[in-house]
């Protein structure tokens, strides 16, 4: 039977990759996003539109059950849904700060929540979760944005251990730099919060960082979308992928060095 995908976060960037990318692979695809018309581009590669709001219950909802009344089914879910707000944790406001949590770890266990019955009652699934190398290392003025991330990390680990007995697969994705909006965005969050004031240079130095190096260095999302597709094909997938220009080295670092030398590098890094 024909596998169903919902892919959140699928309007650019990684989202929209993974999209194209699944269903060239034969899978019938559901992309979701806030804006139905960031969609339409999809619809060429045989992508299906749906409204999602990762922050609202019931719009979470009724996307499910959309796919669910048109497909019957959900066989494959990716987390993409995120963003990253940048800023000094002495700057973010509490309203910003539990935004990005509610947007990149509550929204992304909702979805889970929503879509497992029917994978256990069906006795199998896969579920993609997109962190980022920013779930196991950090970066000034990231704090919240890290927040999210680690925990993202450790509701996968806890969760695989959970459905594995159900014949449900969950996979971490984590990219490094990846030339998308990301960079942008989490800059302009950067300014607005902590452009001014204590921390004004170490803003500038990673706007300067993530605008220039960064940015001309990232891969293309579609190297990600290549790695989202090979874990949802295959038989026994990974339970995580590192990918994107300097992922591995990374993650290579952070598991060698000592605290006080990362501090150094990534301070060095973004300012």
């Amino acid at each position: 039977m024909n596998r169903v995908a919902l892919v959140t976060g699928a309007s650019s960037g990684i989202g929209a990759a993974t999209a194209r990318r699944l269903a060239r692979a034969g899978l019938t695809v559901y992309g979701a996003a806030r804006r139905l018309d960031r969609l339409a581009e999809l619809a060429a590669d045989g992508v299906r539109a749906v409204e999602l709001d990762v922050t609202s219950d019931d719009s979470m909802t009724a996307a499910v059950d959309h796919v669910l009344s048109e497909a019957g089914r959900i066989d494959v879910l990716v987390n993409n849904a995120g963003y990253g707000s940048y800023g000094a944790i002495e700057d973010v406001p509490m309203a910003e700060a539990r935004r990005q949590i509610e947007v990149n770890l509550f929204g992304l266990a909702r979805m889970i929540q929503l879509v497992v019955p029917g994978m256990r009652g069906r006795g199998g699934g896969t579920i993609v979760n997109i962190t980022s190398i920013g779930g196991k290392i950090t970066t000034p003025l990231g704090g919240w944005y890290h927040a999210s991330k680690f925990a993202v990390e450790g509701l996968s680990d806890a969760l695989r251990t959970e459905l594995a007995p159900f014949g449900i697969d969950v996979v971490v994705i984590e990219p490094g730099g990846i030339a998308t909006e990301w960079g942008d965005i989490a800059m302009e969050s950067a300014k607005a919060a902590s452009g001014d004031g204590a921390y004004a240079e170490r803003v500038a130095a990673a706007s300067a960082a993530m605008e220039g190096p960064i940015a001309q260095r990232g891969s293309d999302p579609d190297v990600v979308a290549r790695t989202i597709e090979r874990a949802v094909t295959a038989g026994r997938p990974r339970t995580r992928y590192a990918v994107g220009f300097m992922a591995k080295p990374s993650l290579i670092a952070r598991r060698v060095l000592p605290d006080r030398a990362m501090d150094w590098i990534q301070t060095r890094m973004l300012g």
